[in-house]
């Protein structure tokens, strides 16, 4: 009985054990525009693996000596490509400067009892070889929208229609672009590889008693110092008084044509440009009616 109770115990061990490595073991794609955030435990140690020899690191409260007290300690030999890092104390946090390749990468490194055991960071694939966006049309964009509307009830019912699709969710830390008399809140976020695009699920609230008039063509997200226009969107153009409106749109690739791989990770800033009013028609020149050309009749 012992035994059995044994291998019972073992088994559930080993797919605890898988289950957290997808969370425990990540990978990334090099950026010196976004700060990394790594979590770090003080009972475990986290190693940031890059794919050549690191230069320099700098960071303040951060030791290499365990003789010196400091919120991480950090261990790393000189010309080696990798460095492991472990919490000193709880509640700590610091920031990491990394010189690698001329380039400087930012890392912000919190106390956490859920750390990541293993960060491998990759190259951006080099301009030579980025392979140019796909062309998509816009009966297949029109198709990202709707499979990005249904979403939920295709992860429910028909996982393996959305199984390639990344999903990030904004209820818990809201993502909000505030423009005085209105705002654009980021609900959620949606990347389909294959297309290189995102579609992205916002609410729009109107702040002021009045009617506020938008292009629905004009949509676009600002992603670190780079901005993505819309490629397609489903958006009414008009918000009423006091009022909120859904709208989804995508945006696919670069503005150069190439392929934008913009990760779910990114902090985005959505943007719409607001429709300019018609002048109102003054009563010395009235609209004319249908049939009228604008002329003097006999």
């Amino acid at each position: 009985m012992k035994a059995s109770s044994s291998l019972v115990f073992l088994a559930l061990l080993a797919v605890n054990i898988v289950a957290a490595a997808p969370e425990s073991i990540q990978r990334a794609i090099l950026d010196d525009r976004v700060v990394v955030v790594v979590p770090v435990a003080t009972n475990r140690v986290t190693t940031i693996s890059f794919p050549g020899p690191i230069a320099a690191i700098d960071g303040a409260g951060i030791s290499a000596d365990p003789k010196l007290s400091g919120a991480f300690q950090l261990a790393h030999t000189k010309g080696s490509a990798f460095l492991s890092i472990r919490a000193a104390s709880r509640g700590t946090a610091a920031n990491l400067n990394i010189r690698w390749n001329r380039r400087t990468y930012v890392f912000e490194l919190v106390e956490s009892n859920a750390p990541v055991l293993a960060l491998n960071l990759e190259e951006r694939a080099t301009p030579a070889s980025v392979l140019p966006t796909p062309a998509v049309s816009p009966t297949r964009l029109l198709a990202l929208l709707d499979k990005a509307k249904a979403y939920p009830l295709l992860r429910q019912q028909h996982p393996e229609a959305v199984a390639q699709v990344e999903a990030r969710a904004f209820a818990a830390t809201p993502a909000v672009t505030d423009f005085n008399d209105y705002e654009i809140r980021i609900q959620e976020i949606f990347r389909f590889n294959a297309e290189d695009t995102l579609v992205f699920h916002v609410r729009l609230r109107n702040k002021s008693d009045s009617e506020i008039r938008y292009r629905p063509d004009s949509f676009a997200v600002r992603a670190g110092d780079r901005l993505y226009h819309q490629s397609i969107s489903d958006a009414p153009g008009v918000l009423p008084p006091r009022g909120e409106t859904t709208v989804y749109f995508a945006v696919t690739g670069t503005p150069d044509g190439a392929r934008a791989e913009l990760s779910l990770k990114n902090d985005f800033s959505v943007l719409v440009t607001r429709a300019t009013p018609e002048p109102p028609l003054s009563p010395g020149n009235p609209e004319p009616l249908p049939g009228e050309t604008g002329a003097n009749q006999p």
